[in-house]
């Protein structure tokens, strides 16, 4: 006899708040559970993953390079300086991920495609944005030139 009585609040409860088919429930993400591979419209997801599991591990999250395996393998490649990549060519950048570069493994093809890895370095592009560009040396001063107007005495 109990059960019944149990049963009728669960009914009323599924009755009073149908559930939609088909639609995940929202999820709630905050700044700080957001992370940097969130914040880029434009980079797939794969693209994202790819960093994630074999990138993220030695150049870290934000890719500044500063993880212990990253700094225990000398990782000097830091992609939060925009400085640092304004040296680099997106070749360069692809060369290093595909080959791989001193320690770095190469990004063999059945892990990613051409494709992806042209995003990979997109992506890397993007982890520098927002960073202070560092001021511009100031320009060497132009020469003084001597006035050629007549002076009156």
């Amino acid at each position: 006899m109990l059960k019944p009585l149990l049963l009728l609040p669960a009914v009323l409860v599924l009755a009073y708040f149908p559930a939609k088919a088909g639609t995940p429930a929202p999820q709630k993400t905050n700044a700080a559970t957001t992370s940097a591979a969130d914040k880029t419209p434009g980079i797939s997801a794969k693209v994202k993953q790819i960093y994630k599991i074999d990138c993220e591990m030695c150049h870290a999250e934000n890719g500044n390079g500063k993880t212990e395996l990253g700094q225990s393998m000398g990782v000097t490649s830091d992609f939060s300086d925009p400085k640092f990549l304004d040296g680099k060519s997106d070749q360069q950048l692809f060369d290093a991920i595909r080959k791989g570069k001193d320690k770095m493994p190469p990004e063999d093809a059945p892990r990613a495609t051409d494709d992806q890895i042209r995003g990979l370095v997109q992506y890397l592009r993007t982890l520098s944005k927002g960073q202070p560009t560092p001021p511009a040396e100031p320009a060497p001063a132009a020469p003084a030139t001597a006035s050629t107007s007549p002076t009156a005495n």
